[in-house]
């Protein structure tokens, strides 16, 4: 997760990329954490916005030098996170989706299970597929309190989207995501990655 908005540095280990590390086996820390997010702003906003509060601005050629580099020394699997959704400015000129661009690693497009989400699911696989961006899976997570049950979510968005895998992840008893919808998304990305 190269970029982060709404980051606490005295909530580094709740942070996306603290959980991240922390899932991996990794120390959360804050020297951890600049490895695998070197853009980190405080504001819960876009980036561009966030970084604009704090007076700087996203370098985006970076961004994409950082996530090129990650790409070609991986060991293994490599999973690039984004920043909000693909249509989200990172500078002034720039969005997810032209970073997305740059890279051109197949997408798995995670979205929640939320009223409207099928709308804005929908949209943002058009402009995936109209830059030809090969999607994997869409992956539903179940909203916290939505309205929508998720599997009606998951039946709608799957009409729509064949032949493209639409996987619907329910939320366990806790709050945490049930593993098994996130077991079918790897076994997914790890096909696709020979």
């Amino acid at each position: 997760k190269p970029v982060v908005s709404g980051f606490d540095p005295a909530m580094a280990a709740n942070s996306d990329p603290g959980l991240l590390l922390t899932a991996l086996g990794r120390p959360a820390s804050i020297e951890e954490i600049a490895k695998i997010s070197p853009w980190r702003y405080r504001a819960p906003l876009s980036p561009d916005m966030a970084a604009r509060r704090e007076g700087s601005q996203l370098d985006f050629a970076a961004l994409g030098e950082f996530t090129l580099r990650a790409i070609l020394t991986r060991r293994d699997v490599l999973f690039v996170e984004g920043v909000g959704g693909v249509m989200v400015p990172l500078d002034d000129e720039h969005t997810v989706l032209d970073w997305m661009m740059i890279l051109r690693l197949p997408v798995i497009l995670v979205a929640g299970s939320y009223l409207g989400t099928i709308s804005h699911t929908l949209t943002a696989l058009d402009a995936l597929m109209r830059r030809e961006l090969a999607v994997l899976t869409v992956v539903v997570n179940e909203t916290e309190g939505s309205s929508v049950p998720l599997a009606d979510t998951v039946a709608s968005i799957r009409r729509f989207v064949s032949p493209i895998n639409v996987i619907g992840v329910p939320r366990a008893a806790s709050g945490d995501a049930d593993v098994s919808g996130f077991e079918r998304m790897f076994a997914t990305a790890r096909l696709a990655n020979g």
